[in-house]
């Protein structure tokens, strides 16, 4: 019987990466050092889902296969609020819009307003599920993330301009990722830069996607589908 009695809340985070092909980079900026979760850490944008984000269309859903692996070992309908908090989450902290334009229909919730300002609507389907990790008990904060990769070239505009970023994450800036382990990172970012490398080159959702699972009896690594998931880096 578990002992921690802090709450669980699901999140989601976006990795962006750059020139894949030829240098790749990603984007991460540093937490606060009066955060209480990962002070003075180097992250990726991203953050818990919040009630409201069940609500909020997407113009175009999540990859099948994303969609199927976010189901597994979750509570049902979870996905789409998940999707929407990705995309939110990216947009408050970097200013970056991950959507396509069109106009929103009906009363824009107050957290996308200015999101819904730049003639955008959020869109998914360029949204790789490619790991989710819960947060080891004991910890002040706790989250069950889900970890989207999404290609540079699928976000709007200009991905320099930061000036609509909220100041929740300071020195953003696109990292080669052979040196982001220079970088003051948390111990479950390093172990995800490693699944990012691993798929730098393909482009296709994975079939399967690792679970980094603990609870106060053991931490496993898993494979959601119920495959064993390899020795990890």
């Amino acid at each position: 019987m578990s002992t921690d009695k802090t709450a669980i809340r699901n999140a989601a985070t976006v990795i962006v990466l750059r020139d894949r092909m030829n240098d790749p980079a990603i984007l991460m900026g540093q937490r606060g050092a009066k955060a209480a979760f990962m002070p003075n850490k180097f992250v990726f944008p991203g953050g818990a889902v919040d009630a409201e984000d069940a609500s909020v269309p997407l113009a175009t859903p999540l990859p099948e296969v994303c969609e199927n692996r976010l189901c597994d070992d979750a509570p049902e309908g979870l996905s789409h609020p998940l999707a929407v908090a990705a995309i939110r989450e990216l947009w408050e902290e970097t200013g970056l819009v991950l959507g396509t334009p069109g106009a929103w229909q009906g009363d824009v919730p107050s957290d996308w307003a200015t999101f819904a300002a730049t003639g955008h609507l959020p869109s998914a389907q360029s949204l790789q599920f490619v790991f989710r990790a819960l947060t080891p008990p004991g910890r002040p904060r706790r989250f069950d993330a889900r970890f989207f990769l999404v290609d540079a070239d699928d976000i709007q505009g200009d991905l320099d301009d930061f000036t609509h970023a909220s100041d929740e994450l300071s020195h953003l800036q696109w990292i080669k990722l052979s040196e982001a382990r220079q970088f003051d990172l948390p111990f479950i970012t390093e172990v995800v830069l490693a699944e990012v490398a691993a798929r730098v080159q393909d482009h296709k959702p994975p079939e399967s996607v690792p679970y980094f699972h603990n609870n106060d009896e053991a931490s496993l690594f898993l494979r959601l589908r119920g495959y064993p998931m390899p020795d990890h880096p």
